[in-house]
């Protein structure tokens, strides 16, 4: 069993006036560095909560973005069910599902129809796959959209790491038939004081290329299966295991080296299997992304985050994100598949990797080749 210290950090939002706090889970993988071993049995058990309550159902995992991502393709994977991301990209050819989520810095959500179409007479339940449920609010709206829009065609359940709901609510969804699953019970009546508590007073870098005199790889590795359409756990898996085989070929054996893995924005699970491979042959690994989430540093040991670099987006040159408590490591691996990348996103997250002293940098984009 986990204890909340284990998965609950409060931070400090940046400028944000309905939520000014963030919960942030040193085992996620997403905002802090994290032993990718760790993460994967956090999401392991997870998943086995709902196999043990839908283990007779065909089910269809629905993971937030973008923090949930990585935690709903590994659900799919362990459970062989259906999975399908929401997203806050924009891709050509898709018929969209929109809905919100008022308290986030970016509230457009969008999920695509195309995909429920195509679960329609072949899934029984939709589970909603959360990092942190609080209110259950933005749930509640895509449940009743998809209802709405195809008739009593599934039924649903939210399963999420962490749960903030009062009992109220979480009463209300289970007499309107939709299942809860948890790791941990948080109580959120203190976060937005313990969050203010903080200083702020930690070190921000802002956005700056690496320059001519920063060199890394680039590599484009082939067999991409895109996430933010309906795909099965095992084609996923598959996927993923391919990946790596591409990722190893060109590394080799590695053993007892410290090496960072970075996944960008809603692409997070195909990194963080990657990472655990590497752990297993004997490295020291930490694995985390870049995240459109803006939050506050600050030097107090209690505090989760400490360093916070400014970047350009691989998806958007004109967007800003953010990567946070990066080190010096042996070697530095980046995930990706912004098939359009913007040059000036790259450009950004490898000078922030140079400015913490990392020499030997790969950027992997994985693509349809």
């Amino acid at each position: 069993m986990y204890k909340e210290e284990d998965l609950v950090c409060v931070a400090r939002r940046e400028n944000n006036t309905k939520r000014s706090y963030l919960v942030v889970n040193r085992l996620q993988a997403k905002h802090i560095p994290a032993k990718p071993g760790r993460t994967l049995e956090l999401f392991d058990q997870l998943a086995q909560l709902v196999k043990r309550e839908y283990g007779n159902e065909t089910l269809l995992l629905i993971g937030f973005a973008e923090t949930a991502t990585a935690i709903g393709a590994r659900l799919a994977v362990y459970l062989n069910s259906y999975y399908m991301q929401t997203t806050r990209e924009t891709e050509t050819g898709v018929n969209y599902i929109y809905f919100s989520e008022s308290h986030s810095h970016a509230t457009e959500q969008k999920l695509a129809k195309d995909g429920l179409d195509e679960a329609v007479g072949r899934v029984q339940r939709i589970v909603f796959v959360e990092d942190e449920v609080t209110t259950g609010n933005t749930v509640k709206k895509i449940i009743q959209i998809i209802r709405d829009k195809y008739n009593g065609a599934f039924s649903f359940s939210v399963a999420s790491l962490l749960n903030g709901m009062s009992g109220e609510a979480i009463g209300q969804f289970r007499s309107d038939g939709i299942g809860i699953h948890y790791i941990l019970k948080t109580d959120h009546s203190d976060y937005t004081e313990r969050a203010a508590s903080y200083e702020g007073d930690g070190t921000y870098y802002e956005k700056a290329g690496a320059g001519d005199a920063v060199q890394w790889d680039f590599r484009e590795l082939c067999g991409y299966v895109n996430a933010r359409r309906l795909v099965s756990g095992r084609q996923y898996r598959e996927a993923c295991q391919r990946l790596w085989e591409q990722v190893h070929a060109e590394l080799g054996n590695r053993s007892g080296q410290r090496i960072l893995v970075l996944g960008t924005e809603e692409f997070m699970y195909p990194a963080i299997y990657a990472a655990s491979r590497l752990e297993d042959e004997g490295n020291e690994v930490r694995c985390h992304a870049t995240t459109r989430s803006p939050i506050e540093v600050s030097t107090e040991e209690a505090y989760p985050l400490h360093v916070r670099f400014e970047l350009r987006s691989f998806y958007d040159s004109g967007r800003t994100t953010y990567v946070y408590d990066l080190g010096k490591y042996d070697l530095a691996l980046v995930f990706t598949d912004a098939c359009g990348m913007a040059r000036d996103g790259a450009d950004t997250l490898m000078g922030a990797l140079c400015e913490c002293g990392n020499t030997d940098i790969v950027l992997y984009r994985w693509c349809e080749l």
